[in-house]
């Protein structure tokens, strides 16, 4: 795999190194051992997939609050997200600030999302499938949010207009 850190610290995109021959590739989508060698949590608990109908769904942007932080790794397997994480590391040299990274299908890269960090991604087309693990069980009363429009980031999505955006990702409050 090929890890390359992003503008914020501890969190990075990563590429397949495909083997190739006559029959197509083979490649590690992960590696414990990989992870590691890089200081990036290697633990992961669970798998989800989060299937979105429409072009311009929006999800996000979640975390969870201490002790439940958890580290993601996303990828897409089905259509186009733009992918954003913000640092909410409040001793970091780059707290408030976002990074955004289109991840499809056939790019087979991968956005490691480290503890601290909100996330959230935009749907680019129709039908569109993102896996991600996670290194910490779902816990509801530790669940939080910030608004994906909240001038405090000033996050540029590609698609602004016409979003598919649940009642509580509209809600979330300001983080400032």
């Amino acid at each position: 795999m090929i890890f390359k850190e992003t503008k914020l610290k501890g969190a990075f995109s990563i590429e397949i190194e495909k083997r190739e021959d006559e029959r197509g590739f083979f490649a590690r989508a992960w590696c414990k051992k990989e992870f590691e060698d890089y200081g990036l949590t290697s633990h992961l608990v669970q798998a989800n997939i989060a299937f979105s109908r429409k072009k311009g769904t929006l999800r996000g942007m979640h975390y969870q609050a201490p002790p439940y932080e958890e580290a993601k790794l996303v990828r897409c397997i089905k259509g186009v997200v733009f992918d954003v994480i913000i640092d909410l590391r409040p001793d970091s040299p780059t707290y408030t600030e976002w990074f955004g990274l289109q991840l499809t299908l056939d790019n087979y890269k991968m956005l490691y999302v480290p503890e601290g960090f909100a996330h959230g991604y935009q749907t680019l087309a129709n039908n569109t499938e993102v896996l991600y693990q996670v290194s910490q069980f779902y816990s509801p009363e530790s669940e939080r949010g910030v608004r994906w429009d909240d001038p405090a980031f000033a996050i540029e999505w590609p698609e602004p207009n016409d979003l598919v955006i649940s009642e509580k990702d509209k809600n979330w409050p300001d983080y400032l």
